[in-house]
């Protein structure tokens, strides 16, 4: 499977640009494929032209947030040729999609622990839409700071490290009110670009207006963190292991979890394969060792072939102080890893 990887230089035009110039066919075609395959998700076709409205007010959100990845996203519709409604659409396209109560398969087991040899965080990546076409690795540079991102479709930021040794990863859960704010995915990206620790991170992110409800999952050389976003509150639990799949865990807000109850079931099932795994990894646990864990079942979900039932498209181990983030890209089962570091530099994509 083709893993596109883009440097991202320059300032945050530029860097938008390269970003939308390197992907430009991919972007075109995704967005051509049924406005971003929403039309296969949603119950009813979408027009962009009706679209309009929203995502205006989610790029004054985004603007108004983080400027300088709204001046990032003007730059990936000027690189890629598409309109910036279209750039908008691409980074919200999963707050436009909307809660999906109906019985899921997955959508993501994450964990992390600073114990052990060295920290690490590794997570799978479940995902409807069969998104593993449109995935690729950013190399992002801002300013005396760098980031590896995983990103799918255009989003400028879904998971990542950076280089002061901070690793975020996420798990969709469902609740409270979804509306113009900042995507949690860009909220992920501005924390990469901004902080260099957990406890940076999580004050930071006490002072952005979330879109949606996420988990965040924290870890560095020091801690690890899950940060639960219902509407304008949040939770943390900071500890050396976090674990975390798609209900809420924080008591708090347990009671407004909106996940049906066959996909709670099945996240509380992961959590505790995913709980007993970690507990039997070695101190010194390698890459192979954890993505081994990852392309277990039910941690692993497997595709059915209906393209609006979540799987696994992709896996992910990072080392958070070696600056180092391992991918097998589509089904863990199936792929071979690939590794990107920041003194490991890997061949700048083009597009295809």
């Amino acid at each position: 499977m083709t893993l596109p990887f883009v440097r991202l230089r320059g300032d945050a035009f530029e860097r938008g640009r390269a970003h939308g110039e390197a992907l430009a066919r991919r972007l075109r075609a995704f967005l051509d494929d049924g406005l971003c395959r929403l039309d296969a998700l949603l119950e009813e076709p979408v027009r962009l032209d009706r679209l309009r409205p929203l995502l205006g007010s989610y790029r004054a959100a985004i603007e108004a947030a983080t400027p300088e990845l709204a001046e990032e996203m003007r730059g990936l519709a000027v690189g890629a040729g598409i309109t910036e409604d279209e750039a908008t659409l691409l980074q919200v396209r999963r707050e436009i999609l909307g809660y999906q109560r109906v019985p899921t398969l997955g959508d993501c087991t994450t964990y992390a622990r600073s114990t052990g040899q060295e920290p690490v965080l590794a997570q799978t990546v479940d995902l409807n839409g069969d998104l593993d076409e449109h995935i690729a690795v950013l190399d992002v540079s801002t300013g005396p700071r760098r980031s590896l991102v995983l990103s799918f479709g255009g989003l400028l930021g879904y998971l990542g490290v950076n280089t002061d040794g901070l690793a975020i990863g996420l798990n969709l859960v469902l609740g409270g009110d979804w509306r113009p704010g900042l995507p949690p995915y860009l909220a992920i990206r501005h924390l990469l670009d901004t902080a260099g620790s957990v406890d940076e991170a999580v004050e930071i992110l006490r002072g952005l207006r979330l879109a949606s409800s996420r988990s965040l999952t924290l870890c560095d050389a020091r801690t690890t963190a899950w940060v639960e976003v219902l509407g304008d509150e949040m939770r943390v639990r900071e500890g050396p292991e976090s674990f975390h799949t798609n209900h809420f865990l924080h008591p708090d807000f347990a009671g407004h979890d909106e996940l049906n109850v066959f996909a709670r079931n099945f996240s509380r099932l992961r959590l505790k394969t995913c709980q007993g795994g970690v507990a039997e990894l070695p101190a010194e646990a390698d890459g192979e060792d954890h993505f081994a864990l990852l392309a277990t079942a039910p941690i692993r979900v497997e595709g059915t072939g209906d393209l609006r039932r979540e799987r696994t498209v992709a896996a992910v181990v990072v080392w958070p102080r070696r600056g180092e983030l391992l991918v097998r890209p589509g089904d863990p089962v199936l792929s071979t890893t690939r590794s990107f570091a920041f003194d490991r530099p890997e061949k700048e994509a083009t597009d295809a």
